[in-house]
């Protein structure tokens, strides 16, 4: 199989890291994010590099996984050796201030610096789930993958990874703010989110640039200052 077939082919998984095998080996490192659509919480992107020809149960779309069986991979990939990877974060502030594209590639560079500095590895080439990447630091060649972490073992891993840390500070959040279910709906946009923010207001965990965040706290700042004229 040639290359282009791999970078263009359809579930399931093909072996990226072996086609590079060999003598001359490379170093194969996949991109994913987790968290560029919800209302609130930070974005995560993961950089994860695999060994080869190992297996790692019920690989996939972290989306598409139950959380128990994100939890085994991801449990599975920490306690391998052989498993290279980093993770990158954009805080809210961040998201708000560059916009939710950027702050993810924000986050992806970072993943990927990390991975540098924490093992030494520069991967020779960088593959990133869906059809944008960010510039690197590092001169590998960089490939965007449509639906990647449903097609190749480390995109898939690194969305895990992504996904896994993401939820947790999630639930992290919702202790800090409870009454907002974010242990739930992970700050995505749902009917009970929507009705919390209606009902308790905006946080500080919310991302203000988001259409109906930022109608609701305009809302809450017309509605008060209305509240001190009429004074």
């Amino acid at each position: 199989m040639v290359e282009n077939d791999i970078l263009n082919s359809s579930p399931p998984f093909y072996d990226f890291e072996g086609f590079y095998g060999g003598e001359n080996a490379i170093h194969i490192a996949g991109v994913d994010e987790a968290g560029r659509g919800p209302l609130a919480g930070p974005v995560h992107a993961a950089v994860c590099i695999l060994p080869r020809g190992e297996r790692f149960g019920r690989l996939g779309d972290s989306k598409a996984l139950s959380a128990a069986h994100r939890e085994e991979v991801y449990d599975l990939l920490m306690a391998h050796p052989g498993v290279f990877w980093a993770l990158g974060v954009a805080s809210v502030e961040e998201i708000d201030a560059l916009n939710i594209l950027q702050a993810t590639f924000l986050a992806m560079q970072r993943a990927v610096e990390a991975l540098v500095c924490k093992t030494g590895i520069v991967p020779e080439r960088i593959l990133v789930d869906g059809n944008r990447a960010p510039k690197f630091s590092v001169p590998g060649v960089v490939d965007c993958l449509i639906k990647g972490d449903s097609r190749v073992a480390c995109i898939a891993a690194a969305s895990i990874i992504a996904k896994v840390t993401r939820d947790r500070v999630m639930d992290t959040l919702h202790k800090e703010y409870p009454g907002y279910g974010f242990d739930q709906h992970r700050g995505y946009g749902t009917k009970a989110h929507l009705e919390a923010l209606q009902r308790l207001g905006v946080t500080s965990a919310h991302r203000r640039s988001f259409r109906p965040v930022r109608e609701l706290d305009c809302e809450s700042s017309l509605l008060l200052n209305i509240t001190k004229m009429s004074r």
